[in-house]
């Protein structure tokens, strides 16, 4: 094998372990529990499922920027409609209790968080009462 190969191939090899170390540190870091806490939530359930978006209300804003979030929910009321079109009427409501979910970003205006990217099984993890 030739001078320049050799040198090649032990900068890529390199290269890859600093990028695994760096992911690895920053993986462990992306799942830390940095968790928020909201009175209550509200949550459309369609024929499809579970919206992906959750309305909060008296919500703890978040501290740091994550990929995702983790929300304890008091009250989390789901409603659940009978057509995919809020003019189609409403089945029937649900609510639950000390409740978990996780999402991957929200906004924020006038104490109302609007939590987006919540997969559909994340709101069923009910958690211990604080």
């Amino acid at each position: 094998m030739n001078l320049a190969l050799k040198r090649l191939l032990g900068a890529t090899a390199a290269v890859a372990t600093g990028v695994a170390a760096l992911l690895g540190t920053s993986a462990g870091t992306a799942g830390a529990d940095d968790s928020v806490h909201c009175e209550r939530a509200e949550r459309g359930i369609w024929s499809e499922g579970p919206s992906p978006d959750v309305t909060g209300h008296r919500c703890s804003m978040p501290t740091t920027k994550r990929r995702w979030y983790t929300v304890e929910v008091d009250t989390l009321v789901q409603t659940h409609y009978k057509t995919e079109y809020l003019d189609g009427g409403v089945d029937r409501t649900e609510t639950l209790h000390n409740r978990t979910i996780r999402c991957l970003g929200y906004t924020s205006t006038n104490g109302t968080v609007h939590w987006f990217g919540c997969p559909p099984g994340g709101h069923t993890r009910q958690h211990d009462r604080r």
